[in-house]
């Protein structure tokens, strides 16, 4: 198959945010989807690496910032190469509370979405949240990012280098080394060996 073509999938992104106690924290995801009207309810895919995963597994809440065109690679950089683990990502990061007491993205969102989760489903290396939408406002309406305009409009361009190996085609990293094993997962963004590209 050529993986390519799942790429032509109108995927967005946003920033996933949760809260846990008085804790905050956010995430970014591709994979969030309107799936009924009546009642409204969407469904997210959220890897099980993720802080922001666990702490909805706990809460049932969650906000989904849709980030728009003018949004900057070092937010992606805040909340995709790091983990809330390890770090505060909302430190000196402006945002907004919801009706939820979840927080949500105050510049670079379209909208926001509050959901409650309803079901889940295992997928395996990701959970899938089936939530009703409890919230929502538009924001910006500045027209929503997708993953085709994040790779050809805000992502870095990937620099020439001396290295040889594999670099990940969604945040750059460099596997050094042959081959790259099939189960690798990338250390900073979570993606799989089939997100890897040879360096030539």
């Amino acid at each position: 198959m050529d993986r390519r073509a799942m790429y032509q999938l109108t995927y967005g992104l946003f920033v996933l945010s949760a809260k846990d106690g008085d804790k905050d924290n956010g995430c970014i995801i591709n994979t969030a989807a309107q799936v009924t009207t009546s009642p409204n309810r969407i469904t997210i895919a959220v890897n099980k690496q993720n802080y922001t995963h666990d702490m909805i597994m706990k809460t049932g809440k969650f906000n989904i910032s849709i980030l728009d065109e003018t949004t900057p690679f070092f937010v992606f950089e805040r909340f995709g190469f790091q983990s809330g683990r390890d770090v505060d990502k909302l430190e000196d990061y402006k945002v907004l509370r919801a009706e939820n007491d979840v927080i949500y993205l105050k510049e670079h969102a379209s909208a926001y979405i509050s959901g409650t989760v309803v079901d889940t489903m295992d997928l395996g290396t990701h959970t899938l949240f089936l939530a009703d939408v409890s919230a929502g406002e538009i924001l910006s309406g500045v027209n929503p990012v997708t993953y085709t305009y994040y790779q050809n409009h805000i992502k870095p361009k990937p620099e020439k280098t001396e290295k040889k190996g594999y670099r990940c085609k969604v945040c750059g990293y460099i596997y050094e080394g042959e081959p790259l094993p099939e189960d690798f997962i990338c250390p900073i963004c979570k993606h799989g060996a089939e997100d890897f590209e040879k360096i030539v």
